[in-house]
């Protein structure tokens, strides 16, 4: 079984559009044979990231495609992601939400192994930034690009995260409260 991430835009920026458009990828995701692992909504609910883990992105596509998420304007993905920086289990389990979510688009040449070994090499530097908790990240296997996800008071605090382990942000979200 693979992880596999959909980015999806919903049709109607609110709670409800939001909270829609999960309820379709959990239906399509079930029809696939899937399991919805877990979801987070930008505070305006204007993106909704989805992961979900599943035997193969066509099987993944062609259920997608067949529920048509009429409350989804735009859906990207299946993208094949790796799960950094936590246990599929512990995420499983505890449906963890996060405050924040930094997107940075790799530069072009990055491989998955020196990305890794960068990771693992700057992580230890978190702890300079006691302020903010480093949650988890989910890496593009084409090497597009991750989704880090982190808890902290406030923005500010996610950019000096990310100064200190000298990590680019392309685009910073806060993240609603709850599932939508």
């Amino acid at each position: 079984m693979s992880l596999f991430l959909f980015e999806l835009v919903p049709a109607t920026a609110d709670r409800a559009g939001a909270s829609a458009v999960l309820e379709e990828v959990d239906k399509a995701a079930a029809t696939a044979g899937a399991e919805f692992i877990e979801s987070q909504v930008t505070g305006a609910h204007d993106r909704v990231f989805a992961v979900v883990e599943a035997d193969s992105a066509a099987t993944l596509g062609d259920a997608f495609a067949a529920a048509h998420l009429a409350s989804a304007a735009e859906v990207v993905g299946p993208d094949e992601v790796r799960l950094v920086g936590a246990e599929l289990a512990q995420i499983k389990a505890a449906k963890p939400t996060a405050g924040y979510l930094v997107e940075w688009d790799f530069p072009d040449g990055l491989d998955m192994d020196t990305y890794l070994a960068r990771k693992k090499a700057k992580a230890p530097l978190y702890a300079n930034v006691p302020e903010v908790s480093f949650l988890r990240t989910y890496v593009r296997e084409d090497m597009t690009k991750c989704l880090c996800f982190y808890d902290a008071d406030d923005e500010a605090g996610v950019v000096k995260a990310r100064e200190v382990v000298d990590t680019p942000i392309n685009r910073l979200h806060q993240l609603a409260a709850d599932d939508a």
